[in-house]
Formats: C-alpha cells, sequence, structure tokens
C-alpha cells in the first residue's frame, strides 16, 4: 500500500481540525459542562450556584419515579432494538428474494426512513388518536379501549409501534446491502449442501450478515435511547406525569421544564455512563462473535 506524503507536517492536522473542532465544541465541552453542573444547585436565571457534591446524584438515584422510568428506558430499547432488527432484517430477505416489483417494493419501505422523528410522533399519534385514529378503532373491534395519552400501558404500546416503524427503513437498507453483497457461488453452495432454508439462512446467510448486524445493534440501541426523543414528546402530550417517558426525556422535563439545572445534569452524566459501559460490554464481548469476511 502507498504511504501518503505530505510536503508541510503541519498539513494533516490542519485537515483534521475541523472535524476535531466540531467533536470538541458539540461533545466535549458540553460534557464537561454537565459534569460540572452536576455537582452544583444551579439558579435557573444564572445568578450564582452552590456546591453540593454528590447530592444530585443521589437524588436522582433514590429521590422520584427515576428507577421506574429507568426500567422502562431498559425494556423500551430491548422491544425497539429486537422488533427493528427482525422486521427490517425480514422484509430485506423477502426484498431479496423478490424478482418482480423490486424497485417499488424498496422504495416504499424505504421512504418511511424520510420522515424525522417528531413528524413521526405526530403520525403515530394520528393513528393512535381517540377519536379519529384507525388503530383505535380497529382494535376497538377486539374489545380493546386504547387510550394513548391516559392509560399508560397503551401509551407504552403506542410509542413502541411508532418508534419501530420509523427504524425498519434503516435496518432494512442495511440488512438489503449485506445480503446483496453475499457472492452467488456462496449462496448456490450452500442450497447444494442444505435444503432446509431456515438452517440455511441461520448457518451460513446470518454469520456472513454479523459485522451488519453488530452495526446495526449498536445503531438501534442509540436510536433506542436518544434518537427516540421527539417522538415521546408528540406522543405524551405535555402529560409526562400520567405516561412512560425514557430517560433522555427525563432529563429535558427536569432541566428545561423544572429549572432544575444540576438534577438534570446529574441525571445526563449517569446516562452517559450507562451507555458508555454498554458500548464497551458490546465491543469488548459481543465482536467476538462477529466474523469479518
Amino acid at each position: 500500500m502507498k504511504r501518503v506524503q505530505f510536503n508541510n507536517r503541519f498539513l494533516p492536522y490542519l485537515f483534521l481540525l475541523p472535524q476535531m473542532a466540531v467533536i470538541v465544541i458539540f461533545f466535549y465541552w458540553p460534557s464537561i459542562q454537565a459534569i460540572q453542573s452536576s455537582f452544583y444547585i444551579e439558579d435557573p436565571f444564572g445568578f450564582g450556584s452552590t456546591f453540593v457534591g454528590l447530592r444530585n446524584y443521589h437524588d436522582a438515584l433514590f429521590g422520584g419515579d427515576y428507577l421506574n422510568i429507568a426500567v422502562f428506558t431498559v425494556w423500551f430499547t430491548i422491544v425497539v432494538t429486537v422488533l427493528s432488527l427482525s422486521i427490517g432484517l425480514l422484509l430485506a430477505v423477502k426484498a431479496d428474494a423478490i424478482l418482480r416489483g423490486a424497485s417499488a417494493y424498496k422504495t416504499a419501505l424505504i421512504a418511511v426512513y424520510a420522515v424525522a422523528p417528531p413528524a413521526a410522533g405526530l403520525i403515530g399519534s394520528m393513528f393512535f388518536d381517540q377519536h379519529i385514529g384507525p388503530f383505535v378503532k380497529l382494535v376497538s373491534y377486539f374489545g380493546w379501549d386504547m387510550k394513548v395519552g391516559v392509560n399508560y400501558y397503551d401509551t407504552a404500546f403506542a410509542m413502541i409501534f411508532i418508534s419501530v416503524w420509523k427504524q425498519i427503513p434503516y435496518n432494512f437498507i442495511f440488512c438489503l446491502s449485506g445480503l446483496q453483497g453475499i457472492p452467488v457461488s456462496v449462496r448456490e453452495a450452500a442450497t447444494i449442501d442444505c435444503r432446509s432454508g431456515f438452517r440455511r439462512f441461520w448457518t451460513v446467510i446470518l454469520p456472513l450478515l454479523s459485522p451488519t448486524a453488530f452495526f446495526l445493534l449498536i445503531i438501534n440501541m442509540t436510536y433506542s435511547l436518544f434518537d427516540t426523543f421527539g417522538i415521546v414528546d408528540t406522543v405524551v402530550k405535555d402529560k409526562a406525569a400520567n405516561n412512560p417517558v425514557t430517560l433522555v426525556y427525563k432529563i429535558y422535563l427536569d432541566g428545561f421544564r423544572g429549572n432544575d439545572l444540576g438534577g438534570s445534569s446529574a441525571q445526563s452524566v449517569i446516562l452517559m455512563i450507562v451507555v458508555f459501559v454498554l458500548t464497551i460490554f458490546q465491543f469488548r464481548f459481543l465482536e467476538r462473535r462477529v466474523h469479518y469476511g
């Protein structure tokens, strides 16, 4: 491999400077500010602050309903990640096998990815509206009196449904690309060696898709923890006290609605540590099962 040579030793660092500036300004600096703020009780108008040590962390972990919200966030993340990946992979397998109308089929599935999370939440809320929602009318025939925004579990179901619907196209795109990247000779050899389609997929196709699946696992968990904020905000409709919310939305409620900047900063630091540990675990243990061809 030919090594790139620069006439000026500082030129490579100059090329890296814009990206490093973005990382420092929009990631490291806010993170440092959040850590510093988490040890203080701050006046919401910026007139002063009082050092309280670990009190904000203690109040976050052992006060209010933080642990209940944390448990819901875990279940929400698991369900959204599993369903989004499973359905996206299933649709990709079907799209990969289809012969006629493939372009229209793929376009119809991918189009949803262009919808922003707040817009997806608004569309989903219309489907689950108590008066005009078609999904509410459909389930009413089966005796389910769905009341999204009022009933805790109905709201949780709507949040999960909309979040999964929004993320399926992203998984579909990558899974389909991974499937189409598998050589035809490998598929033909697998067909000859194994007649069972399910076993052939499980023992041959899925291991070859493991790099894509590992990447999507991390992306989907990040999406469930953070990028669903717009969906949650739209579905709960300013009635968070009666509805399930995720940890990132609770940070927003306490910091921007309750003006508890120190407490919300402590919660954000806790969430950042959890995500960091989870990411290290994924790369340390799960990546061992990934087979890079």
